[in-house]
């Protein structure tokens, strides 16, 4: 069984339904047979790159309300991700383009370890204040993964990747996907957003 998933590292709701998959994951028979592969998404492709604005700021403008209601928004979101074992703290957050993450996914699924990569990325956003945006953030990262430093910092210097990061942002637009964290189990079966646990396993079980 495969599963694409898409999904932004700056998407809360793409952290906590990548969890939920992975518990009811935990409790499917068949969990060795399944493959999962990361595919890029961005919330915001025309951010600027490199310049980072704190997270609260940007959303009370880009929504038309106030810091202390996304605040409050953000405290709802941290309280689902407490109950599932995430760590979630945003105050330290900043809005970027996320293009060069998505990137360095990409180069780490040469390795195997697309899924570390992503999960590392999402975790250093949600919980630790990660610029997901600032080269020398993003190589501590994927060296604690496992990648190369000297590789890491040469796709970095370079475009390496933006094709297959493109490549899964079109192929989304063909499919009809407007928002994520977006579930396709091979290839016929879609599961949009953050869904309980559960419904994640009915799906499982269903495909």
């Amino acid at each position: 069984m495969k599963i694409e998933i898409w999904s932004d590292v700056a998407c809360p709701f793409c952290y906590l339904g990548e969890r939920h998959l992975a518990l009811a994951l935990e409790s499917f028979e068949h969990r060795d047979d399944v493959e999962i592969v990361p595919r890029a998404f961005e919330l915001d492709p025309t951010a600027a790159p490199h310049e980072h604005r704190p997270m609260v700021d940007a959303l009370a403008a880009k929504f038309g309300t106030t810091p202390a209601q996304v605040t409050a928004m953000q405290r709802g979101i941290a309280d689902k991700a407490h109950a599932v074992g995430l760590e979630f703290d945003t105050t330290k957050a900043s809005v970027t383009n996320t293009f060069d993450a998505h990137r360095l996914v990409h180069l780490a699924r040469e390795s195997g370890l697309d899924r570390q990569m992503l999960a590392a990325l999402m975790r250093g956003y949600f919980a630790r204040g990660l610029k997901a945006g600032d080269v020398d953030e993003l190589v501590a990262v994927a060296t604690e993964v496992g990648l190369d430093e000297d590789r890491v910092r040469e796709v970095l210097a370079g475009d390496e990747f933006a094709d297959a990061v493109r490549a899964d942002e079109s192929k989304a637009q063909s499919i009809g996907v407007s928002g994520v964290p977006f579930f396709l189990i091979d290839g016929k079966y879609a599961v949009s957003g953050a869904q309980p646990v559960e419904t994640f396993r009915s799906a499982l079980d269903e495909v």
